[in-house]
């Protein structure tokens, strides 16, 4: 067992922390709350914090980071000048191995082609104490509830997606890799108190409805940054009838709404879980405080007193959903699709149906899936779409094929693909992606931005749940609804898809002959981590440039981006991860995905240097060497998405100088604050409308840049005309310290040296 010590140590303290904090408060305390509480940093004074307004210094008990974003992290704190991580923490090689073959033959492509990253991560991590989980082992969040989560724990990963912990009572909370390297140098991480989203769940799930649905009706509830800056708490009977990993899959959705993280409190799922798991040590240890790791029962008792927001929703009556196009908030019932697809012009031919991934591939998820393709076989039926299988960790693959699960998908033409992110990323070779056709795909995924499975802008794609997935590439079409609708088979005969069955956890156990975790060296010290100067993979980091003290004026417009402008619009994956350890290469493709306000075209804008239109990070390339400072300006929830620093640190590289938007995305938005970017609001959301495209900014207060205080901003019109605007900022006296070295990372080395 990972850890034990660790877990010992919180659990030892845990129920006098949390008494502490409730004497304090003289309330009861949501589940989120208690764990947060009893994880303030040493240095941090306990005080009733108010939500959403105060920032307050944690301590995670662990980090956790994937490879596309741990290089950038592990070059940080190559800079730190520690010796060792202070807490534990693993790397995960699962981003950057391609799907286009099958399993076998991907991975091995993939140790080839990214054997400089792949040797460069070992490295690291052998030399400063980290974990490595090598490529093949499994997608990060799978692992992480496999191995390391545990209820009332709080850690902070490197992927949006971290919030999947949840699902084993864990405070787990996505972040930038400057804020990983904070907490693995020993120091504080900062977050603003979240506030509380109670979703009471009733009745139980039966028939074709599954976790999935669960947030999927959320995520059309809430929109993509109704959760934003809020912790989702789940509870009530139907939450008890969860599985943990349906808690899981639900908690790791939970991104997709902008929330901090989501989470459900200890109960019998997550024991039966843990022992399967070999963890029986860290249940039995949780059983003897259960009234710790849950919400107390005033809160349950009258829940519109603790939480901001109550949702409510009967299993019983939740139907199946499908979640798309283009955004994972567009929620339809499956009964309903045929509708609205009509109305909408949507192709209805499903052309490849996924499963797997991060967010449901485990041996609950994959069992129900096979459940029904094992009756496309036993009827006669022939699969219409192309179909794939990707499993989130080689523990399950093993158990899967042992079972007899894999050979069951591959006899109705099914392809396994590695233990990794692979098509959900944008890690996916799909034949033809580039005649960007007008086609239509359905997964299990968690994400479905234009363009962001294959590439293709006219890939409709769609969320649901595996089963369903299933059945819909059976049938090759979107508008089909097993609930109702029957199939013609290979005889002639209609038949019906019965509904899915599966089970919980292995009959058998789980099993697995090598996991692929890697320890690192007791002594890191002999260790040698070498990035060749002409790498175009790797490039040791440079500090960015201090705040000279004075007012930035004269800055230009590089972009006015217009509606969705989410991290994979500001700093693109897919073929663009193989440049994630070299920031100046990567750079090439900043907000190539944004769309120009003024032409609705994307990675074409006027250089005021030269009239002509050009691409975004040419131009920008310009201005900086020219020495001017540019400025972005976006619209709602810019950033949403991936928790990718990469779309913070290219626009610092190459001399952005203020994002000014109408609303933020979390993650986003601390990230530009760690890089020493200006990260600001429109206080009048209307102002946008102001800016044109060839005017010139300037701030003329920033020299009493002070928390709470607006700053003022000059806007210059090319025929002389001016508008003076107000902005707004979250930025506390510590974040304004990250402005004023340069960068968080720079205020770091100052404190160590």
């Amino acid at each position: 067992m990972f850890d034990s010590d660790l877990i010992k140590k919180v659990y030892s303290k845990l129920p006098e922390r949390v008494q502490k904090a409730k004497e304090l408060l003289n309330r009861p305390m949501t589940y989120a709350e208690k764990i947060l509480y009893a994880h303030l940093f040493e240095t941090q004074e306990l005080a009733a914090f108010e939500r959403g307004t105060d920032y307050v210094d944690f301590a995670p008990d662990r980090v956790a980071m994937q490879d596309a974003t741990a290089q950038m992290a592990l070059l940080q704190f190559i800079n730190s000048g520690k010796k060792r991580t202070a807490v534990p923490s693993t790397v995960h090689c699962d981003h950057l191995i391609q799907a286009q073959v099958e399993g076998k033959t991907d991975l091995s492509v993939a140790k080839d082609a990214n054997k400089e990253v792949f040797d460069f991560l070992e490295s690291v991590s052998n030399k400063y104490g980290i974990g490595f989980w090598k490529p093949g082992a499994g997608i990060i969040h799978q692992v992480v509830l496999e191995n390391y989560a545990f209820p009332g724990g709080m850690m902070i990963g490197t992927d949006s997606h971290t919030v999947n912990a949840g699902g084993l009572g864990m405070v787990a909370i996505g972040v930038g890799g400057a804020d990983a390297v904070d907490v693995m140098a020993g120091m504080a991480w900062e977050l603003k108190m979240p506030k509380m989203i109670g979703v009471k769940l009733t009745g139980k799930l039966s028939g074709w409805t599954s976790p999935k649905d669960i947030i999927l009706k959320v995520a059309g509830i809430l929109t993509v940054k109704g959760g934003t800056g809020a912790i989702i708490e789940y509870f009530g009977e139907g939450a008890q009838s969860l599985s943990a990993t349906g808690k899981g899959t639900i908690c790791n959705m939970g991104a997709e709404v902008g929330a901090t993280t989501s989470i459900f409190a200890y109960d019998e799922s997550m024991e039966r879980y843990l022992n399967a798991t070999g963890r029986s040590e860290v249940a039995a240890i949780a059983n003897q405080m259960k009234d710790v790791l849950d919400a107390d029962p005033e809160v349950y008792a009258n829940p519109e007193k603790y939480y901001d927001q109550l949702i409510e929703i009967n299993l019983s009556e939740l139907a199946p959903h499908l979640n798309g196009p283009f955004t994972p908030d567009r929620a339809t019932p499956v009964s309903e699709m045929k509708k609205v697809a009509e109305e909408n012009g949507w192709p209805v031919e499903v052309s490849v149906g996924l499963i797997g991934s991060c967010t449901n591939s485990s041996y609950e998820d994959i069992s129900r899936a096979a459940s029904i393709a094992k009756q496309a076989e036993e009827k006669g039926l022939i699969t219409k779409a192309e179909f794939t299988i990707t499993p989130g960790s080689e523990q399950v693959r093993f158990t899967i094929e042992r079972d007899g699960f894999i050979d069951t998908f591959e006899k109705i033409g099914g392809k396994v693909f590695a233990n990794a992110c692979g098509p959900c990323i944008g890690q996916w070779a799909r034949e033809g992606a580039d005649k960007q056709e007008k086609n239509t795909i359905v997964h299990s995924f968690n994400r479905n931005f234009s363009k962001r499975a294959d590439g293709n802008p006219n890939t409709h794609a769609f969320v649901t749940s595996p089963e369903m997935v299933t059945a819909l590439a059976i049938a090759g079409r979107l508008d089909f609804n097993p609930q109702t609708d029957t199939l013609t088979n290979k005889n002639g005969e209609e038949v019906k898809l019965d509904e899915p069955t599966g089970f919980e956890l292995p009959p058998q156990g789980f099993d697995v002959e090598d996991a692929g975790f890697q320890a690192p060296a007791e002594d890191g010290s002999h260790v040698v981590v070498n990035v060749a100067p002409d790498s175009n993979r790797l490039q040791l980091l440079s500090p960015f440039e201090a705040w000279d003290g004075k007012n930035i004026t004269g800055a230009k417009l590089l972009v006015k981006a217009f509606g969705k402008c989410t991290t994979d619009h500001i700093s693109m994956a897919g073929p663009w991860l193989r440049y994630r350890g070299h920031l100046d290469n990567i750079s090439n493709n900043m907000l190539i995905g944004a769309v120009n306000a003024f032409n609705d075209e994307t990675n074409k804008v006027r250089n005021q240097l030269t009239g002509a239109y050009e691409e975004v990070p040419k131009v920008q390339r310009q201005y900086k060497a020219a020495g001017i400072p540019t400025v972005v300006i976006g619209d709602q929830n810019y950033g949403e998405g991936s928790s990718r620093e990469h779309a913070a640190m290219e626009p610092r590289h190459l001399g952005v100088r203020a994002v000014i938007v109408k609303s933020f995305a979390r993650i986003h938005e601390t990230n530009l604050k760690k890089q020493g970017m200006l990260g600001l609001t429109f206080a009048n959301e209307n102002d946008y409308d102001l800016i044109q495209e060839d005017d010139t900014f300037n701030f003329v207060d920033l020299v009493d840049f002070a928390p709470g205080k607006q700053l003022t901003l000059e806007v210059v019109h090319a025929d002389g005309s001016k508008d003076t605007i107000q902005l707004n900022h979250t930025y506390n006296q510590q974040q304004i310290e990250w402005f004023k070295a340069g960068s968080a990372l720079n205020l770091i080395k100052q404190q160590n040296a």
